[in-house]
């Protein structure tokens, strides 16, 4: 403990400039985006394709507000390890930049304005599920899980899954089975994408004692979760298409030959499971499967994209009539 006071007193910040740069660290940044991708889908589909440009603005900004919040109160939690691992020790708690009390503080701020901002501009379901994803991430995954099970990413993971139940509560001031589908896609998504990294940074995990799997039962076994968790995300992805139908025949192509890739990669890690870089480039890629999985519900919801689909349908069926009538 010693050494760690004297460390957080060698560093103060200089001037404003510094201060604001400190804060936004707390929040995570890199964290978030993916977050707002995810919520954004859900929205585009819950509104066939055609959002509110102002609900979307107002339920992505109270998105990454408390996405921040929960990061915020994560950094509080775990400046004792964060201080013990040499890649986490210079943020901004462990290095003494920013107090506790000042960091608890700006986590209640941005919560706070997340819950108002949906509950004025979208409803009061959409900011309960907010509120609900700082909840779950803070006291059941950061306070209860990541410390005491290998489970911690499994179940704590639901948090990261919240928010495209957000935007579908946002836009339509329910929750419908698609909505959960959505959910259940990226709630079974998070393992192997974790997991990846996990094994990549094992050795700092067991240093600090937080029994993520790989340093629980090796590398060997998290390669066998993570191809078992995405042999289950393929066909999870395909429930929107059917027997939900919300999402049509692009998206069930692109999901198709994304979840393929996916699935190479995570066969690959299985065959060589002490090969970082395989499980570093099945982490990247589970972020680009993501991002374009996302992409392509936003794409295939559109109406010019239905229309075009159409279109090129009644061609097809005039050319086979065409040839028919020969």
């Amino acid at each position: 403990m010693q050494d760690l006071t004297t460390w957080t007193n060698a560093i103060r910040h200089d001037n404003l400039g510094q201060v604001l740069k400190s804060y936004w660290q707390l929040t995570k940044p890199r964290i978030i985006p993916l977050l707002l991708i995810e919520t954004a889908a859900s929205m585009w589909v819950a509104a066939h394709g055609q959002v509110d440009p102002f609900l979307l603005l107002i339920t992505l900004l109270s998105g990454a507000l408390a996405a921040a919040s929960a990061q915020v109160i994560n950094c509080i939690y775990d400046q004792d390890i964060d201080y013990d691992m040499e890649r986490t020790r210079h943020r901004p708690m462990p290095s003494g930049r920013v107090q506790a009390r000042d960091a608890l503080l700006f986590a209640i701020v941005l919560a706070v304005l997340s819950f108002t901002l949906l509950t004025t501009f979208a409803n009061l379901l959409s900011a309960c599920l907010a509120l609900s994803g700082i909840v779950v991430y803070v006291l059941v995954y950061t306070h209860w899980l990541k410390r005491s099970s290998s489970l911690n990413i499994v179940i704590g993971g639901a948090a990261g899954a919240i928010p495209p139940l957000v935007g579908w509560a946002a836009v339509t001031g329910s929750l419908s089975w698609a909505a959960w589908v959505i959910f259940a896609i990226v709630f079974v998504w998070t393992p192997p994408h974790f997991w990846g990294l996990a094994m990549v940074i094992r050795d700092d995990y067991a240093k600090v004692g937080i029994p993520m799997l790989p340093v629980v039962v090796g590398n060997e076994a998290t390669a066998k979760q993570i191809w078992i968790y995405t042999l289950l995300l393929v066909p999870t992805t395909l429930l929107l298409v059917y027997p939900l139908g919300v999402a049509g025949a692009l998206y069930g192509a692109l999901a198709l030959g994304l979840g393929s890739l996916f699935l190479k990669k995570a066969w690959q890690l299985l065959q060589t499971p002490e090969d970082l870089t395989r499980a570093r480039s099945l982490f990247k890629f589970s972020i680009f499967y993501m991002m374009l999985l996302s992409a392509s519900l936003v794409i295939d919801s559109l109406p010019i994209t239905h229309q075009l689909i159409a279109l090129g349908q009644a061609q097809i069926n005039a050319l086979a009539t065409a040839f028919a009538c020969l």
